[in-house]
């Protein structure tokens, strides 16, 4: 049987776990995920999961922080002024934003407290700092 390896386009079902069980994202009901393998498009530690299995192969794995989104970073967490926001937004814990950083990368952030004159935003990825685990199986190598 063939081994998946790096360059190889690959399909799997997965689903995402957290520590307590959290389900987090599923591949169930929909299409297999299909992605190069080692083309960077997952997780580091989910394409070495998937690297060595052959078609058909299931396996969990869990993946430490730092193979997956990394640790949390406080200095990410950021304090501003509301009307640094368009006057239309009426800003609410868990809405999305999205800003611009100076070198023009697009940084996605999360309202995490709003007070009278400022709000709270947080850009680091929700799932830093956790360990996932994964259930995987390997449908096709294309």
């Amino acid at each position: 049987m063939t081994q998946a390896k790096s360059g190889d386009t690959v399909r799997i079902h997965y689903t995402g776990t957290l520590d307590d069980g959290t389900q987090f994202d599923s591949s169930a009901g929909r299409d297999p995920l299909e992605f190069a393998l080692g083309g960077g498009q997952v997780i580091p530690g989910f394409d070495s999961a998937v690297d060595g299995m052959t078609v058909g192969d299931s396996k969990t794995v869990t993946i430490p922080p730092e193979d997956a989104y990394g640790q949390r970073h406080e200095q990410l967490v950021q304090q501003v002024p509301k009307s640094a926001l368009p006057e239309e937004m009426e800003p609410a814990v868990g809405m999305q934003l999205q800003s611009q950083s100076p070198d023009g990368q697009i940084m996605n952030l999360v309202v995490v407290e709003v007070e009278k004159e400022t709000i709270t935003l947080d850009a680091n990825h929700p799932l830093s700092g956790q360990a996932l685990t994964f259930s995987i199986e390997l449908v096709e190598i294309v």
